[in-house]
């Protein structure tokens, strides 16, 4: 059943002029009056209604693509490269191997914005986001819609605008929907979520309520680098990264290398990415009837924390002082890694003579690292792109809805065979 202006009139105890005054922002309110309204809005999930009663269920020239934080790589090149796909430019070609896209392409002649604050619209007021390693992206522009895949490459077009909008969450679940519920506001076409998701039991009922919502409004809702959504049939598709595998064949090769003392820095806990690649790790030891390193107490030689070069700097050092006799480190992504290498370095060690560091993701700086960072690569422009062409109807979704992305082993120099003991 839909919720009127006057539900939420009712629900916060006002007339519904006070209610309109409040969401329009066009006339003065007592801040407890305001805030009543707000939390009504909120706990009613009402939705602002159109300028007409016949558009309520159309879409808005709006796309919002969601990021955990735009300042890191991972995210900064699968945004850009969906944004470039929506607006139907020309962008950077991705490498067939090695470097990733080093750029998230912003729009041409675009104007940059932030996703606008609770209650409202997009403004068009930000600037350009910059990224960790070159992977740089506006949090708004105005792009030309994509047309038929082949044709219609041009933006710009006269009524064929889309507003593509980057919302950085920074991995607050409830930012993240806050975000969808700003989005199902102003009716927008599509909505691309980026990374893995919150394993909580809360957020994933009130994921699966939100998105459903906006897919019965009309939105185009397609998940990157991210599982489907348990119970959901919201997604027009997910494409999810192969997380599991790609970690078990990072292993695979350092246990081909010898090594047998393996740390580990994780990720958080509690999201999925971090699951996946954790147990494509303790598969191939499993495999390989080789037992999960322990220390001297008995517990795993796995520490969890943050996706930051300070977690992995913090981790390393905690790893090798309950465990000195380590001979290699896998670490949660390439971020991660370059705080890894740190910390052995602090410790008087050399990479690889000493002891070995991985990393995941293949970010743009890993190849330029001293020595060289054996990863795995996860094509993020390319997944990006195919996201945004999914988020536009330019492409047709997978069989099932969903598509599970390949991740490739790149050995390079920071891995080698074990020193003798």
């Amino acid at each position: 059943m839909t919720v009127t202006l006057s539900d939420v009139a009712a629900r916060a105890r006002v007339s519904p002029a006070t209610v309109s005054r409040v969401l329009n922002g066009n006339y003065p309110v007592a801040a407890a009056t305001r805030e009543r309204v707000l939390r009504a809005v909120d706990e009613l999930d009402y939705v602002l209604n159109g300028p007409a009663s016949s558009l309520a269920a159309a879409t808005s020239d709006l796309v919002g693509i969601l990021v955990n934080d735009i300042a890191d790589p991972f995210f900064g090149i699968m945004a850009g490269a969906a944004q470039t796909e929506i607006g139907g430019q020309e962008g950077p070609v991705a490498p067939e191997s090695g470097r990733q896209g080093s750029g998230a392409a912003g729009p041409a002649g675009g104007t940059a914005g932030t996703a606008g604050a609770t209650g409202g619209t997009a403004s068009a007021t930000g600037g350009t986001a910059s990224a960790t390693g070159g992977a740089a992206g506006t949090t708004a522009g105005t792009v030309g819609a994509a047309g038929p895949v082949g044709a219609g490459r041009a933006a710009g077009r006269a009524g064929s605008e889309k507003l593509a909008v980057v919302c950085n969450t920074g991995g607050s679940p409830e930012r993240e929907l806050t975000y969808l519920t700003l989005l199902q506001r102003q009716r927008a076409a599509a909505v691309v979520l980026t990374g893995g998701a919150l394993e909580d039991p809360g957020h994933i009922e009130a994921m699966t309520t939100k998105l459903a919502k906006l897919a019965d409004a009309g939105t185009r809702v397609v998940l990157c680098g991210r599982p489907p959504l348990p119970g959901s049939d919201a997604a027009v598709a997910a494409l999810a990264f192969d997380n599991r595998g790609g970690a078990r064949r990072l292993t695979e090769h350092l246990l081909a290398l010898g090594h047998r003392r393996i740390g580990y820095v994780a990720g958080p806990a509690e999201r999925t990415t971090t699951r996946h690649r954790l147990e494509g790790h303790r598969e191939a030891l499993a495999a390989a009837g080789v037992p999960e390193a322990r220390d001297a107490q008995g517990r795993p030689l796995t520490v969890h924390g943050p996706y930051t070069r300070d977690a992995g700097y913090t981790a390393t050092l905690e790893l090798l002082s309950r465990a000195p006799e380590l001979t290699a480190v896998v670490a949660a992504n390439d971020t991660v890694a370059l705080g890894a290498c740190a910390a052995v370095r602090e410790r008087g060690l050399r990479i690889p003579a000493d002891i070995s560091v991985a990393g995941f993701d293949d970010l743009p700086f890993s190849v330029d690292a001293v020595p060289a960072l054996t990863t795995v690569r996860l094509p993020l422009h390319e997944a990006g792109a195919r996201a945004g062409r999914l988020a536009m109807g330019t492409e047709a979704p997978p069989p099932g809805g969903v598509a599970t992305i390949g991740a490739e082993l790149k050995a390079r120099e920071s891995t080698a065979a074990p020193r003798k003991a």
